[in-house]
């Protein structure tokens, strides 16, 4: 089954990216840094307008290493009304000198018990990604991880493919990060590779400061079937 998840960080992205047939939602806050946490009040308000499975950034400064205390205590206070807004999970990455931060990880995530998990992008930040890949299988509440494979479209291919390997069978892999529909239906051609993760796509204009079209959205899902 193809999955498109939608970048929404509006009531009004929520809406469009339903009327267009998305799958789930990221709900995100300033776009234009890669996402941090949405308000919480944002959030309920999508969830009354939709209901389509949510995963929300968990994220509160611009970098993958959380060295402020005072930090990783909101982040385990949003995880806990995260958790009591039983959204479908949360979006998250932590680093420290370069590995992954699996003991922050794992103190968010257990205020967020009933949640699952999507590893952000922090993942190909680190100094060997499938080694951070196998260090995030460690933890039971993740089950996705977003990646891009970075570099042109070949490279991409190879290193999503060589990422669903590591990755499975435990987490599935999200493949995003400047996909559109050409490059999402070569990565689905060459690779197992079923759920894609799209912002700029999926908006008009298409850039940050664009909003959600279902019209987008649709023609991706269209070019996928």
């Amino acid at each position: 089954m193809l999955v498109l998840e939608v970048i929404a960080s509006s009531v009004e992205d929520a809406i469009e990216a339903q009327r267009g047939g998305a799958h789930r939602l990221e709900v995100i806050s300033h776009f234009e840094v890669g996402g941090l946490t949405p308000p919480l009040e944002l959030v309920r308000e999508i969830r009354k307008v939709v209901d389509l499975p949510l995963r929300v950034m968990l994220r509160e400064s611009g970098g993958y290493e959380v060295e402020d205390e005072t930090e990783v205590e909101r982040l385990c206070t949003t995880a806990h009304e995260l958790n009591a807004l039983r959204v479908d999970g949360m979006v998250l990455g932590f680093l420290r000198d370069g590995r992954i931060d699996r003991d922050l990880t794992s103190r968010v995530l257990a205020c967020a018990p009933d949640l699952k998990a999507t590893f952000h992008h922090a993942l190909e930040a680190s100094v060997d990604p499938l080694e951070a890949i196998r260090e995030v299988k460690r933890i039971a509440q993740v089950d996705r991880i977003l990646v891009s494979g970075n570099g042109f479209l070949s490279r991409q291919i190879d290193s999503l493919v060589a990422y669903a390997k590591t990755a499975s069978p435990e987490i599935t892999v999200l493949a995003g990060g400047g996909l559109d529909a050409t490059k999402i239906a070569a990565i689905r051609a060459a690779t197992r590779i079923r759920e894609f993760h799209v912002g700029r796509a999926a908006r008009t204009p298409e850039s940050i400061d664009g909003t959600v079209r279902a019209a987008r959205v649709r023609e991706i899902i269209q070019q996928l079937r």
